[in-house]
């Protein structure tokens, strides 16, 4: 797992807390995708070798994956490996990947992902009402993989806030974070 460097200047306790929770849910994201990689290889050979295969097992490898990446994605923003679309942004200077980031989070990730947080815990608290089952023979109950949208926008929420105040404080000259940012190959 990548870390970043150290801290000068001391962050608050809240968004400390943030990022240790987001560091909780992505090592629980990591095992969930090994997990589902083992299950996968698995299901493979007992359907090749066997000749038989379960609804069950496949869908437990999606809502692991489903894990992985609901519950990995706050990480990915804390660690700023996130997907950009770069056109300037690599050869800009810190200040202004800094006071872009703000925006996006702001303008873009913060409500949209308030927005989804919001719209998806209906449907959760309707699944779990309703006993929803998946309608493959041998399938599971589906809230376990429903939960993971409310819960993963949820992380996205609370890691912007993380994100927002260090960068209002790197602004500040109160906190030092890495603005270094590696383009990716083309």
């Amino acid at each position: 797992m990548k870390h970043l460097p150290p801290v000068h200047g001391a962050l608050p306790a809240w968004v400390r807390g943030i990022d240790r929770l987001t560091d909780l849910a992505g090592a629980i994201a990591q095992w969930a995708l090994l997990l589902a990689c083992v299950i996968s290889g698995g299901n493979a050979m007992v359907r090749y070798v066997i000749g038989t295969s379960s609804n069950g097992w496949l869908e437990i490898q999606w809502y692991l994956f489903g894990a992985g990446v609901m519950l990995g994605a706050a990480q990915v923003l804390r660690l700023n490996e996130h997907v950009r679309v770069d056109l300037f942004y690599g050869r800009w200077k810190a200040r202004a990947q800094v006071l872009l980031d703000l925006f996006g989070l702001v303008v873009f990730l913060l409500p949209i992902m308030a927005l989804l947080t919001w719209l998806s815990w209906p449907l959760l608290v309707d699944m779990i009402s309703s006993g929803e089952t998946s309608p493959n023979a041998g399938g599971l109950i589906r809230w376990p993989a429903m939960v993971l949208l409310p819960l993963g926008f949820g992380l996205l929420v609370l890691q912007a806030f993380s994100e927002i105040a260090k960068r209002v404080l790197w602004l500040q000259d109160r906190y030092e974070m890495n603005t270094h940012y590696e383009k990716p190959l083309q």
